[in-house]
This record gives structure tokens, C-alpha cells and sequence, in this order.
């Protein structure tokens, strides 16, 4: 196999301690470091040290890139933030963000963490997609905002008639809603850059002031507001810094897609560009069949030197990647590393990357991930050379604290750190059930080790805790690992799957098939109807025949799998089967769709589960 193109990671070494009852803690043995005490003090600097440097761009109307040096983004952002400050925004009365990343947004962002005031960037789809409203209703009861920003009114107005606070004012980059309080951004621009207030309120700003409240996908109820305070977001990019040297060598270009209401894109790659001084290219491409045309589009113009997407995106990718040459030279002509998060990476893919990495450029590109939280600004675990394989996700980073703490069978995995949130907004029931009693924050997952006992191996995530059962024989069934089995097994077919089980003799599933996959797998034209496609002979045998080769290989009860189910309704975000993110809720999933349930376990079977071809 050719070796992997030259890119400096940090040093990770793992001190661990063993305590009673099996406990174990592991924390890295390097420092952190002096930390800023303000993710603005980063735009500050390279407003001075690189100010022609392209920080945001993104493509405008013509098609043309659209881009804002640091010293334009620290001009403009300081004259919101004179404009804010006349406003009724305050600690109590954060800024709301509905739609999606664009400059405006990232200006909104900048001002807002200079003067004090939260931000709280929201899901779009709490607007655009959900027809109830019912959790931008209460994610904006819970947040009472002083300002809402959208960047385009006509979008977002269902939204806002039905849920805005009558006193709170509302700006848009274009347009406006009759009969509301809506103000056109250009306005915020008529701030002064040298304004007194806003030198005076950005001194009184420091590491506990809360720079953002980012709202989790509320996959077991309401959404919760996670607190990011400025010493969360400093420390994890310090941490990032020391993991990822070639960072700091070579300011990284980035073009992403990740959205801003979410930890991933808003706090890690945004503020990846920020601290380090690279230019961050807004991808409005998605990882899907037909959105990727955006994103090829734009790697085919900017070449990333570092690329972070999840598991999904780089699947469409290499699809593209494949079948066309200029795509290829530019998207490795200086690419330095891979990142994916948010699920695993389909052993598939990842051998794909390589070949065509090869075929191009003669060498591989490194793959890395790591393991974090919305609660943990995200960075908390990361792969060293060592152990950048697939299924391990790294060791601590600098400054943070690993417990480990035996719980039916796993390791289930705690933090403490400065990257640990100091709770969630207005809700003190959550945030005391969200740590244990020496202030470890409790991830909710599990890990082990990828070497019994030694750390230095890294160690394997091992699903969420709270989504394990046992069958009615006692036996446990880790679901995570077993959803990742069958993904991957199935794949490209399936986009996801709901394991079933608890407190039942075997296990069967529902799976969420990929329709324009199977339509391809039996070589359906266009014409036929989904639901056609998902009941052909054809692919069912071939789901039955996969749905064989899992059920020999399996070891036993635990991970055999004895029926499946094609679901071709798709989860409902609004009956919480499906977060913004795109991660399936399995509780909220067996709950709607009880009945689908008891047909999968219904003695005799049914015409419609499918059983294992033998």
C-alpha cells in the first residue's frame, strides 16, 4: 500500500490511573498551554498580522466569490457591534439565528461575541422544514431573544408569524414581513468602528462570558441550550492547535458545508479559520444525490488543504471523485489531512479515498476523526497516527480528563475540562443530571479499548449507553456497534437503521433504505415509484442474501439479526425519529412505528419482512 503524504499531528500520550470499583482515568500528559481569554482576540491579531488575507467567502449571486478579509470582517464586525449596542440585546436577551451560514451571519456572530451579548444560531429546519413549529416555539420561549436574523424574510415568515416574540426586533439581509418589526441588515452597518461603549463592554468580556447557546437536536425531547463559553471555545482550538500542528504552519483553506448551528461546523471548522488565520469557503452544497453538484463545483475552483465533512458527504464525494479528473487535481493537490465526525466512516469509502488518492497523486491522504459533544465545544478525543484507523476514535486531548466507569458490561465515558460546558440555558434539572458527582460531564457513551489495558492503543467507541438492551434472555445488545455492522453490510442501500429487541427473543431491525441506491442496484428507470423499487423481488433478495452473510458471521443472540423491515415513510422530524443532523432517534423510531414493530416479531411472518437467505 502507498504511504500516506507527509502531515505533521501532535503528540498524545496517555497517563492512565486505575481507582477502585474498575474505574479508570486517562488524561494526556502534554499541557495546554496559555490560552486567549477571548475567541475574539484571534480576529483582532490577524486583523493586524494578515490583513489582506481572505477569512469568509462565499458565492453570490452571479456566481462570483464573494470575500471578506480579516481586516474587512474586523471593520464591519466592530460597527454591528456599535449597532448592537443601542439595541435591546443584552446577557438576558441573546440574538437568535435562524437561517443558514452565510457572511452576514458570521459578521452577526463576531459583533455579538465582542460586546458580550450570546448568539444562538438555530437549526433551519426548525423553520423551513418542521410544520408545527413547536420546537423553534420553544427554543425561543426558552432563549427570549432581544434580536432574530434571517438572511432572507420571505423564507422564514410562516415561522416567524407564528412564533416570533412580539418585542423582538427582527433583521434581514433581504426583504421584509409586513406588519412586523423588521429591520434590513445594511442598518446594522451604520455602527461607528471606534465606538467607547463597544471598547467598554468588549473589556468586560472574559473566559466565563457565554459566547453562544447551541441548541442539541433534542433526540429524547425538547431541545436543550448548551452554554459555549469564550474559555471553552479558546481551549479547544488550543487543543486542535496541538493536534494538528500543520494548522499553524500553513493557514488552513476550508471549504464546508457543516452548518453553524452545530458544534462540528459553528465551533470547530469556523473557528478552526479563525484562530489559525485561514480562509473558510461557505459551501451551500449538501451530501446528497443532487446537492454535492454545488460542492464539486466549488472544490473544483478552491483546493482545501485540510477537509471535514461527515461520513455521508465524503460516500458523494467519491462518487464524483471517480468519474472526474479536474475534480481530482484539485481536491488533492494540496490537501494535507481528511476529517469526518458524526458517525463512522463505511470501511468502503474509506478504501475508495485511498485508491483514487493513489491514482491521482501517488500517495494516500490521512484519515483522522476524534470524539466529542456539543457539550464539549466539540473536541474531546483524536487520533494520532498510531491509531488513525477505522473504528478507533483517539485518545484525550491536552487539559482534559477521561473516566472511565463500568456500566453493564462497557466503559461508560465521563469529561472534565475546560472545553465542558457549565450547563444548559435555564435548566438546572438537565444540567445537574448531565454530571456525576466529582463535575464529569457524562458523555453517554461508550468506549474500549482497541488494546485490553493499554492506552496507547487508543480506544473504540462502543454505542450510546442509554440505546443498549437486553433481549428476554438477558443477554445485552450493544446497538451501536451493531447499527454500524449492518450500515455497512447493506451498503450503499441503506441510509440507516433501528434495532429492535428489547426485552424480545432475537433481534430484527427497520431499516431506512436509500432510494436512488436500491433504484440503481436493479437498474429501475426514474419512472417507477419508490415504493415500487422497494418491493422488488430483486432487491429484496439481494437485502435477504446480505441479511445471510451478517446471520453466519454473527457470534450469537447479541448481534444476529433474524428479520428486517424496509421502511418507505421517512422519518419525521417533527415526531423526533429524525434530528436536524440527520441522526435517527431509535427510541422515538420504535415508538411511532410500534405497529411495524410487532409485524417484524408477528408468527407466521408477514409478505413484508425480509428473513435471511440461508
Amino acid at each position: 500500500m502507498a504511504a500516506f503524504r507527509d502531515v505533521a499531528l501532535g503528540v498524545l500520550t496517555p497517563l492512565l490511573e486505575d481507582r477502585p470499583a474498575g474505574m479508570q482515568f486517562v488524561r494526556s500528559r502534554e499541557a495546554l498551554g496559555t490560552l486567549p481569554d477571548r475567541m475574539t482576540d484571534a480576529l483582532d491579531h490577524w486583523a493586524v498580522a494578515a490583513p489582506e488575507r481572505v477569512f469568509l467567502a462565499q458565492r453570490d449571486r452571479s456566481g462570483d466569490w464573494r470575500r471578506l478579509t480579516f481586516a474587512e470582517a474586523h471593520s464591519v464586525s466592530s460597527r454591528i457591534a456599535s449597532a448592537l449596542i443601542r439595541r435591546h440585546v443584552s446577557a438576558e436577551r441573546p440574538i437568535a439565528i435562524l437561517s443558514g451560514n452565510d457572511i452576514e451571519q458570521g459578521l452577526l456572530v463576531l459583533a455579538a461575541m465582542r460586546i458580550g451579548v450570546p448568539v444562538a444560531p438555530v437549526s433551519p429546519a426548525y423553520s423551513l422544514v418542521s410544520t408545527d413549529f413547536e420546537k423553534l416555539r420553544y427554543i425561543l420561549g426558552k432563549l427570549t431573544p432581544g434580536l432574530i436574523f434571517v438572511a432572507r424574510a420571505a423564507p422564514f415568515e410562516r415561522a416567524l408569524r407564528a412564533v416570533a416574540p412580539p418585542d423582538c426586533e427582527i433583521v434581514c439581509t433581504e426583504g421584509r414581513i409586513d406588519g412586523m418589526d423588521t429591520t434590513p441588515f445594511a442598518t446594522l452597518l451604520d455602527g461607528e468602528e471606534a465606538d467607547a461603549r463597544v471598547a467598554a463592554a468588549h473589556a468586560t468580556v472574559g473566559p466565563e462570558t457565554i459566547a453562544k447557546v447551541l441548541f442539541t437536536s433534542g433526540s429524547t425531547g425538547q431541545p436543550k441550550g448548551v452554554i459555549n463559553t469564550h474559555r471553552m471555545l479558546t481551549a479547544n482550538q488550543a487543543m486542535l492547535r496541538h493536534w494538528l500542528p500543520f494548522v499553524k504552519d500553513e493557514p488552513p483553506v476550508l471549504v464546508d458545508w457543516l452548518p453553524w448551528h452545530h458544534t462540528f461546523g459553528g465551533n470547530h471548522n469556523f473557528g478552526l479559520a479563525l484562530t489559525n488565520g485561514g480562509s473558510l469557503y461557505i459551501d451551500h452544497g449538501k451530501p446528497l444525490p443532487g446537492g454535492i453538484d454545488e460542492t464539486v463545483r466549488n472544490l473544483k475552483e478552491i483546493s482545501p488543504t485540510f477537509y471535514l465533512n461527515v461520513p455521508k458527504g465524503f460516500e458523494e464525494l467519491v462518487a464524483r471523485l471517480r468519474t472526474d479528473s479536474a475534480l481530482r487535481d484539485s481536491y488533492f493537490s494540496r490537501l494535507r489531512a481528511n476529517f469526518y465526525a458524526g458517525a463512522g466512516l463505511p470501511p468502503h469509502v474509506a478504501r475508495a479515498l485511498d485508491e483514487i488518492a493513489i491514482e491521482t497523486i501517488g500517495e494516500r491522504i490521512l484519515m483522522v476523526t476524534g470524539l466529542g459533544a456539543t457539550e464539549t465545544a466539540p473536541a474531546a478525543l483524536a487520533c494520532t497516527k498510531e491509531t488513525a484507523r477505522p473504528g478507533l476514535v483517539g485518545l484525550p486531548l491536552p487539559g482534559l480528563e477521561l473516566k472511565l466507569v463500568p456500566n453493564a458490561g462497557k466503559l461508560e465515558a465521563r469529561l472534565r475540562g475546560p472545553t465542558i460546558m457549565p450547563g444548559y440555558w435555564r435548566d438546572p434539572v438537565q444540567t445537574a443530571k448531565a454530571f456525576d458527582e466529582e463535575g464529569f460531564y457524562c458523555l453517554g457513551d461508550a468506549l474500549r479499548y482497541a488494546e485490553p489495558g493499554r492506552p496507547e492503543g487508543g480506544f473504540i467507541f462502543d454505542g450510546r449507553v442509554s440505546e443498549d438492551f437486553k433481549l428476554a434472555t438477558g443477554t445485552w445488545v450493544s446497538v451501536g456497534p451493531l447499527r454500524a455492522q449492518l450500515i455497512t453490510a447493506f451498503a450503499p442501500l441503506a441510509k440507516d437503521v433501528v434495532i429492535a429487541g428489547h426485552d424480545r427473543d432475537d433481534i430484527r431491525a427497520l431499516v431506512f433504505p436509500d432510494p436512488e441506491a436500491c433504484r440503481a442496484a436493479i437498474a429501475a428507470p426514474s419512472s417507477v415509484p419508490d415504493a415500487a423499487v422497494l418491493a422488488d423481488p430483486a432487491l429484496r433478495r439481494l437485502f435477504a442474501a446480505r441479511l445471510g452473510q451478517l446471520a453466519r458471521a454473527s457470534t450469537g443472540s447479541s448481534n444476529r439479526v433474524t428479520r428486517i423491515l424496509l421502511l418507505a415513510e421517512l422519518p419525521s422530524i417533527d415526531a423526533n425519529e429524525i434530528t436536524d443532523k440527520g441522526s435517527i432517534n431509535q427510541r422515538a423510531v420504535l415508538t411511532r412505528r410500534a405497529a411495524l414493530v410487532e409485524a417484524l416479531y408477528a408468527e407466521p411472518p408477514g409478505p413484508e419482512p425480509i428473513l435471511p437467505e440461508s
